[in-house]
């Protein structure tokens, strides 16, 4: 027998409680009420200061830094509620992280992505709603129902509305140019590729433009900018080149260590990116930093899980 759904709830975690805001807002829905604490010795202390029994729970928290304290924060929460017997519980993670440990890469290691996947069930999720993972197959480490959204519709509008001429989307590799040939084809825009070898520390070497861009406004297009290492040195390598304006966009900015500083010194104009991740500090005063918001699409697919209704029209 199962129970039947009642009315929806939306929590913040403390990773961003702004999106969670703008998210409610969009659902005309109040943030549900909760305190979220640390004991002296940093553990969590979580409780509930409204009923949700049977309630539908949505609880937002993207795990980023610091990832393992929102991780736990998260699993936390969820026990909370389903020990306050809620209906079900969808975790909405806009920035999954971990995700990039999705395979052993060299001999012992974890794949740290599929041990997150086991650890949500288990706290209490009964299914995940997230955005532009770093690779697609990440939804079949679950044996839970996953929601995947993806920020292309967003970033393409605001792209469209730029409407530079010549317009060629680079991949800053070459597991990213299916994703950047998606963004070419709906923008009606060329693609190249940037042929790219790692050393052994993990910074990036830029060896190869592959294609045509001499000339052409360059859109670098990722999905998680970390250090920018990558981002800095593909921008080199299209100027030289010929590219006319190099424009770089990524939906997760991560922005560890010196990314500002890097894209500061770099020849990139505008860096276009979401708010999976809350901006702060430095991150938040870079004029070269455009935010964009998935709060729209993430409600949208919120109220549509709700209701029982199809999200597919999301997945674009």
């Amino acid at each position: 027998m199962t129970m039947a759904i009642g009315e929806l709830k939306l929590f913040a975690g403390s990773a961003h409680p702004e999106l969670t805001r703008e998210i409610a807002d969009h659902l005309g829905i109040p943030v549900a009420q909760a305190r979220l604490r640390r004991f002296p010795d940093t553990e969590v202390s979580f409780q509930i200061d409204e009923n949700i029994r049977g309630a539908d729970v949505f609880v937002l928290q993207p795990t980023c830094a610091p990832v393992d304290q929102h991780l736990v924060e998260l699993l936390i929460m969820m026990d909370a509620f389903r020990r306050s017997s809620a209906a079900r519980i969808t975790a909405v993670i806009p920035y999954y992280g971990y995700a990039r440990q999705d395979r052993k890469d060299k001999p012992r290691v974890p794949i740290s992505a599929k041990l997150v996947a086991n650890l949500l069930p288990v706290a209490g999720a009964d299914r995940v709603l997230t955005m532009d993972l770093h690779k697609a197959q990440i939804q079949g480490f679950f044996d839970i129902p996953v929601d995947h959204l993806f920020a292309a519709p967003v970033i393409i509008d605001y792209l469209a509305r730029l409407d530079y001429p010549r317009l060629t989307l680079v991949s800053p590799d070459a597991g990213g140019a299916e994703r950047a040939r998606a963004y070419a084809k709906r923008l009606g825009a060329e693609l190249a590729i940037i042929d790219k070898r790692r050393s052994d520390d993990g910074s990036a070497e830029v060896m190869n433009v592959i294609g045509d861009v001499q000339g052409r406004t360059c859109i670098i297009q990722d999905d998680i900018i970390d250090t920018a290492g990558t981002m800095q040195k593909a921008a080199t390598a299209l100027m030289h080149d010929g590219a006319e304006r190099v424009l770089a966009s990524a939906v997760h900015p991560v922005l560890s260590g010196p990314a500002i500083e890097r894209i500061e010194g770099s020849p990139i104009e505008r860096l276009i990116v979401t708010n999976t991740i809350p901006l702060k500090g430095d991150r938040a005063l870079c004029e070269k930093i455009v935010k964009l918001s998935v709060a729209r699409l993430l409600g949208q697919a919120i109220k549509n899980i709700h209701e029982e209704t199809s999200v597919s029209s999301l997945f674009v």
